[in-house]
Parts: structure tokens; sequence; C-alpha cells
């Protein structure tokens, strides 16, 4: 499907870039053009590059007192 009209961007051009090591807007921006015209891709486009990311979990840190 489209995400950039303007520029003609697929969103498995962009998922394409995110394979190859695009993690940013401004790297999604200089290697596809992607909200680099009107903006109204941008949105959609960084929905796109946020559900790539790996999900951190963070453990919740144990009692000093309970962990000797």
């Amino acid at each position: 499907m489209y995400v950039c009209v303007c520029r003609a961007v697929t969103d498995r051009q962009i998922r394409q870039a995110i394979d190859e090591g695009v993690r940013t807007m401004r790297e999604l921006r200089l290697k596809l053009g992607v909200c680099s015209a009107c903006g109204k891709c941008g949105e959609y486009a960084k929905e796109i590059l946020d559900s790539s990311k790996p999900r951190i979990t963070v453990a919740p840190a144990k009692d000093a007192a309970t962990a000797a």
C-alpha cells in the first residue's frame, strides 16, 4: 500500500529500509524521501517504524533487603 503518494513509497519499501538498518524518521526521509514533500505520510510512516522496534521490558528491581 502507498504510504507516501508524493514520493511513491510503499509500506513494503519502508519495512525493507528498516530491515536494512533504518531506525529513525530522519534516516527514513533521507533514504526514501518519506515526509519530505507535503508531510501527510509522516504519521503512518512513523507507525510502521515504531511497530518494528523490539519491545523492551524491564524486570522490577529486587529489594536490597530481601536479595541478601
